[in-house]
C-alpha cells in the first residue's frame, strides 16, 4: 500500500431501501475497528433528498448526527465515513437507495 491509502470495499450492504431503516447497530466490539459507511447508490431519484445518519435507531436520525445528504440524482455516492452508534439510511420522498458497509 502506498501512502498507508486503505479503501474499504463495503463488505455488508442493504438493498432497495425506500423507508427508514436500522442498517446497522454497532457494539463496543465492532466500534473498534471502526465501521464505516463506503457507499449510497441512490436507484430512484425520488423528489427530495434524503439522509445518512450515525444513530443506534430510525428515531434517533436527526441533523445533529447526519453524515451525508443522499441526492435526488440516480448514481453512486462515495462516503467513506466512520460510524460510531449505528447507521440509519433515510431516503427522500420516492427515493429508493443502496448502501454498502463495513
Amino acid at each position: 500500500m502506498s501512502d498507508a491509502l486503505y479503501i474499504r470495499q463495503g463488505k455488508g450492504s442493504a438493498l432497495n431501501i425506500s423507508a427508514p431503516t436500522q442498517v446497522l447497530v454497532v457494539s463496543p466490539g465492532q466500534a473498534i475497528g471502526q465501521p464505516r459507511v463506503v457507499r449510497v447508490i441512490v436507484n430512484v431519484a425520488g423528489t427530495a433528498a434524503g439522509t445518512v445518519n450515525d444513530s443506534a435507531t430510525v428515531a434517533g436520525a436527526a441533523a445533529a448526527n447526519q453524515i451525508a445528504s443522499i441526492p435526488n440524482v440516480v448514481g453512486p455516492i462515495l462516503v467513506d465515513f466512520p460510524i460510531l452508534a449505528g447507521l440509519v439510511i433515510v431516503p427522500g420522498a420516492g427515493q429508493t437507495v443502496s448502501v454498502s458497509y463495513d
